[in-house]
């Protein structure tokens, strides 16, 4: 066989009988459809829960407390294995149970901080309204607007 019969054999197989085969095989099998789908697929809906979903049960403080005690009681057991200062754990029990309203540090540093970048961009989107020609709106209540949609209240 001369090579010039060679290169016309491997172009007839490639231009012609592999992708008459692989139509076949598409055809006959249809294998390629079921690719990515079956019961372990992402898009497959998750049947309904046969359990309502019920509100979670109360908390019994004492339970909470002697939980979050033992915690810490491990954190400082450890940090002194390892040779660090270890923590006053009753301290920290009462910073960690105290009510949300006796923590003001750092959630009123993050409140003033969320208030201002707020106020800012009320104040950008006014600039925007006066470019436009639009009547700007008043800051301070677009502003109180914009924490009670976010926040729920301010």
């Amino acid at each position: 066989m001369s090579p010039s019969s060679q290169c016309l054999v491997v172009l007839l197989f490639t231009g012609v009988a592999a992708p008459v085969a692989g139509l076949l095989l598409r055809r006959i099998a249809g294998g390629w459809d079921s690719v990515g789908r079956g019961p372990f697929a992402i898009e497959q809906q998750l049947p309904p829960s046969r359990y309502p979903s019920r509100p979670a049960a109360p908390i019994d403080p004492a339970i909470q407390a002697a939980e979050v005690r033992q915690m810490l009681e491990a954190k400082a057991s450890r940090l002194e294995r390892r040779g660090e200062a270890p923590i006053d754990v009753e301290a920290e029990t009462t910073r960690l149970l105290a009510p949300l309203g006796e923590e003001l540090g750092a959630g009123a540093r993050q409140d003033a901080e969320l208030r201002a970048e707020v106020r800012q961009l009320v104040v950008t989107r006014n600039e925007r309204r006066m470019r436009k020609g639009l009547e700007p709106l008043d800051v301070e209540t677009e502003t109180e607007r914009q924490l009670e949609d976010f926040v729920g209240s301010p």
